[in-house]
C-alpha cells in the first residue's frame, strides 16, 4: 500500500517487489534502471547482491547504447544473455567492461509508459536458455514494478537520478554474526587458514591458521579490505579475482606470494551474503610472475574498480559523436573513478578557452572562467594548454600561492589539470576537482595524464563532426519550408525528423502549394542517403517539383519534368516521391507516385486504409519513365497522411505488414489535433531514442469549410 504523504512507504513498497522478484527469478544479482526526465539515459535505481562500488560504471547507460539495459527498454522486448560467448559476440563492449561467466535478462518495465529496465543476472552454471514460466515470471514482475512507479510518480516519490543506487536489505543477506564455540573449534582444526568477506570485500573473519599465514592480527584486520591491508595482495589481478566471485558467483582460486617466497593458494566461495576464503600454502610450482610484488615496481597499481572504468570510458569514447557526448561520458565514467566533485571541460577556440561543458560548479564560476585567454594567468588552464604539462595542485594553499583568485572563483579545494593535445595541437583542457584536499600520488598522475589523451582524440573528433553537422543541417533547414501556407478548406501539420545516427540529416522532404483558390498540392519525398549530398540533391528536388506545381501542370507532369531534370543533372542519387493534388471545386484528389510508400486515408463512417497508388520508377532513373495517375474523392472530413519509409521500416517487419499496421493506429487516433496525431505516430513507430533512418510526415485534413486553417511544421 501507498500514501500521498508517505514517500517512505512508496519506497518500501518498491524495494520489496524488486528483492522478492530477484529472489524468485533465483538471480545472483539485481537491478532497477530508470529514465531520466528527458529520457535520454537510464540510471541505476535500485541494487541487488553487489555494492555500489562495483556498479559505478555502469550507474548511467544512454538510451542508444549498444547494452542489454537500453536495448530491452528501446526495442520494448525482454534480451537473454546465455553465456559470456552470446555476450561477446552480441554486446562486445558490455562482456568487455563485464568479462565474467554469467547469464543475464533485461526487461522493460512499464505499464501506463515506459519506466526503465530489470536487470537479471544468474552464475553461468544455470541453463543457457530461459523458461517459458521464467519469462512469465520476470514479465509480471516487470508489470508489478510498473505500476509501484506509477503510483510514486503519482504521490511526486519517483527515485530521482543522482547519488548512489539503493541497495534495499533483503533477507537473504545473513548478518555477520559471533560464531558458536562449536562451529569456532570446527574451524581452527581445520588444516591452513579460513577467513570471511562481505560483499564488499571487507574481512568479517579470521581464523588462527588465516592470522598465522597472513601474518597479522586479527584485529589488524579485521574491517579492512585486503588489497588495502596486506600490501603483497595490492595487485589489480587480485582485486579482480574477489571481483569475479562477487559477480559470477562461482568459485575462484588464486596464488600470491607473501614475501619473501611464501606462495599460498586462496579458494574464494560466494554467496548472497559474502564470501568464504581457504587460505593453505602452495603445493605446486610457483607461477613465474610476479617475482616479487614489492620489488616488481616502484609505485602503487590503480585499483582493479578504476581500470575497468578506464576500459569502460575508453571503448565508450570510441562510439561518441558530438561534443556534449564527450562531456557526459567523461561526467558519468571519469569523476567517479578518480571520486571528483567537478569537471570543467574547455576547447581552444580563436586564442581563448571556451567552456564546453561542466559539472560541479556554480554557473557565475563558469561564467567568470569562460573566454579566458590562452595565455591568462589567471588559472593554470592557459599555462597547461600552452606547455602541454599536466598541473596537479593537492590542496588550497597549493592553489592560492600561485593563482590566489581562481581558487577563489571556484570554491574547490584540489584540482587536477589535464592537457588534451592532439599531435602536438592544443584542443582543450580537461580540470577536475575536489570539495577536499586530495593527494595525486605518481599512479594516478600517469593514469590521469593517458587518459586525457583519449579524451582529446575523442573531443578532437566531436569537434569536428558537430561542425560538419551544423553546416549540413543549416542547409537543410533552409531547404524545407519553415511554415505551411493557409489554405482554405484544409488543415496541414508536418514533421522532419533526421536520423539519430550519422550526420543528423538527410534527404527527406515535403511541401504544401497553393494552386489559386480552389486547389492545394501536397508532396513528399526521399533522396538517397543521410549527408550533404542528400539534403542539397532534396533541395533541387523540392524547388523543381515546387515550380512545376506552381505552373498548373498535373501530378503525372510534374513528377515527369522532375525526372528529366534530375535525369540531365547525372545525379547519383535516385529520389522517391508522392504528389497529390486536391481539387476542392471538383471534390477530388489526383495522386501520382515515384516508387513511394502509398498514402493512407481515413474517412469518416469508413475507417482508416491504405490507397492503392500504382507507383512509377523512382526518379533519376528513366528520363521516359511515365508515371500512373489515381484519383479518389474529395469528401468533408477526408484525412490524408503522407510519409516517409523511415516511419514504417523495421528490421525483420514486412514492408506490407507494417504499412498496414499504421492504417490500423490511423483508424483508432485520435486527430482533432494533427501535431498530437503526428507526436502519436512517431512514438507507435519506437523512433524516439534511436533512428537508422530520418522521417518526414505531412498530414491533411479536409475540413469542408471556407475559412483557412493555418498549417503548422515543426
Amino acid at each position: 500500500m501507498t500514501t500521498a504523504g508517505g514517500g517512505a512507504t512508496d519506497a518500501e513498497a518498491l524495494d520489496a517487489a524488486f528483492g522478492d522478484t530477484v529472489r524468485r527469478a533465483g538471480a545472483s544479482i539485481g537491478a532497477l534502471y530508470l529514465l531520466t526526465p528527458d529520457e535520454q539515459q537510464l540510471f541505476l535505481a535500485l541494487l541487488h547482491g553487489v555494492p555500489a562500488d562495483l556498479a559505478e560504471p555502469w550507474t548511467r547507460i544512454p538510451m542508444t547504447a549498444p547494452a542489454p539495459v537500453a536495448e530491452a527498454l528501446r526495442e520494448d522486448r525482454m534480451v537473454w544473455v546465455g553465456s559470456q560467448d552470446e555476450m561477446a559476440r552480441s554486446y562486445p563492449r558490455t562482456a568487455m567492461a563485464l568479462p565474467y561467466p554469467l547469464a543475464l535478462a533485461a526487461a522493460p518495465v512499464g505499464g501506463a509508459g515506459r519506466w526503465g529496465t530489470l536487470l537479471l543476472m544468474w552464475p553461468a552454471a544455470r541453463p543457457a536458455y530461459m523458461t517459458q514460466r521464467e519469462r512469465g515470471l520476470i514479465t509480471a514482475s516487470c508489470g508489478r514494478l510498473g505500476r509501484l512507479l506509477e503510483e510514486a510518480a503519482q504521490h511526486g516519490r519517483l527515485p530521482a537520478p543522482g547519488g548512489r543506487p539503493r541497495v534495499p536489505p533483503t533477507a537473504a543477506v545473513r548478518r555477520a554474526q559471533a560464531p558458536e564455540l562449536a562451529a569456532a573449534d570446527f574451524v581452527e582444526r581445520l588444516p591452513g587458514g579460513s577467513c570471511a568477506l562481505d560483499l564488499e570485500g571487507r574481512f568479517t573473519y579470521l581464523s588462527s591458521g588465516a592470522c598465522a599465514l597472513l601474518g597479522h592480527e586479527a584485529g589488524e584486520l579485521l574491517g579492512t579490505l585486503p588489497w588495502q591491508s596486506l600490501r603483497w595482495l595490492d595487485e589489480p589481478t587480485y582485486e579482480d579475482r574477489y571481483r569475479a566471485a562477487v559477480i559470477s558467483r562461482e568459485p575462484v582460486v588464486f596464488t600470491a606470494c607473501r614475501p619473501p617466497d611464501g606462495w599460498l593458494d586462496f579458494h574464494l566461495y560466494p554467496d548472497a551474503s559474502g564470501i568464504s576464503v581457504r587460505i593453505v600454502p602452495s603445493g605446486a610450482k610457483p607461477p613465474p610472475y610476479p617475482a616479487s610484488p614489492l620489488t616488481a615496481r616502484t609505485a602503487t597499481p590503480a585499483p582493479a574498480g578504476r581500470l575497468y572504468q578506464l576500459m569502460h570510458l575508453a571503448a565508450g569514447l570510441t562510439e561518441v559523436v558530438g561534443v556534449q557526448d564527450v562531456i557526459d561520458l567523461v561526467a558519468d565514467q571519469v569523476m567517479p573513478a578518480f571520486g571528483a566533485q567537478g569537471l570543467v571541460l574547455s576547447t581552444a577556440d580563436a586564442g581563448r578557452l571556451r567552456i564546453t561543458g561542466y559539472r560541479g560548479y556554480d554557473p557565475r564560476a563558469i561564467e567568470r572562467l569562460d573566454g579566458l585567454p590562452l595565455g591568462t594567468a589567471f588559472t593554470p588552464a592557459g599555462r597547461v594548454l600552452t606547455t602541454g604539462i599536466p598541473a596537479f595542485f593537492s590542496d588550497l594553499p597549493e592553489m592560492q600561492r600561485v593563482y590566489p583568485e581562481a581558487s577563489a572563483v571556484s570554491g574547490k579545494q584540489a584540482w587536477a589539470f589535464l592537457p588534451l593535445i592532439v599531435s602536438g595541437r592544443p584542443v582543450g583542457c580537461c580540470i577536475l576537482s575536489y570539495d577536499r584536499p586530495r593527494p595525486f600520488p605518481a599512479e594516478d598522475r600517469a593514469v590521469l595524464t593517458s587518459l586525457a589523451g583519449l579524451v582529446a582524440q575523442a573531443l578532437d573528433r566531436a569537434r569536428l563532426y558537430d561542425t560538419k553537422h551544423d553546416l549540413a543541417h543549416n542547409l537543410q533547414q533552409a531547404l524545407l519550408p519553415r511554415t505551411l501556407p493557409a489554405v482554405a478548406g484544409v488543415s496541414v501539420a508536418a514533421r522532419y525528423l533526421p536520423a539519430t545516427r550519422g550526420m543528423e540529416i538527410g534527404g527527406d522532404f515535403y511541401d504544401f502549394v497553393p494552386l489559386g483558390d480552389t486547389a492545394a498540392a501536397a508532396v513528399i519525398g526521399d533522396v538517397q542517403g543521410h549527408d550533404a549530398a542528400a539534403a542539397a540533391l532534396m533541395g533541387q528536388v523540392r524547388t523543381a517539383v515546387h515550380a512545376h506545381s506552381a505552373l498548373g501542370a498535373e501530378p503525372d507532369q510534374v513528377l515527369s519534368a522532375t525526372n528529366r531534370l534530375l535525369t540531365d543533372l547525372g545525379a547519383d542519387l535516385f529520389t522517391s516521391c508522392l504528389y497529390a493534388r486536391l481539387d476542392f471545386a471538383a471534390r477530388r484528389v489526383t495522386l501520382a507516385s515515384a516508387g513511394h510508400p502509398p498514402p493512407i486515408t481515413r474517412a469518416p463512417g469508413r475507417g482508416a486504409r491504405c490507397l492503392d497508388v500504382p507507383p512509377g520508377p523512382l526518379l533519376g532513373i528513366d528520363p521516359g519513365a511515365v508515371f500512373p495517375v489515381t484519383e479518389v474523392p474529395l469528401t468533408p472530413g477526408l484525412l490524408l497522411l503522407l510519409y516517409t519509409d523511415g516511419l514504417v521500416e523495421r528490421p525483420g517487419v514486412d514492408l506490407d505488414d507494417a504499412i498496414a499496421g499504421l492504417a490500423r493506429h490511423v483508424a483508432l487516433a485520435d486527430t482533432r489535433d494533427l501535431d498530437a496525431f503526428i507526436d502519436t505516430l512517431v512514438s507507435r513507430a519506437g523512433t524516439s531514442w534511436q533512428r537508422t533512418d530520418d522521417i518526414a510526415l505531412l498530414v491533411l485534413h479536409h475540413t469542408g469549410t471556407a475559412r483557412p486553417a493555418a498549417g503548422r511544421t515543426r
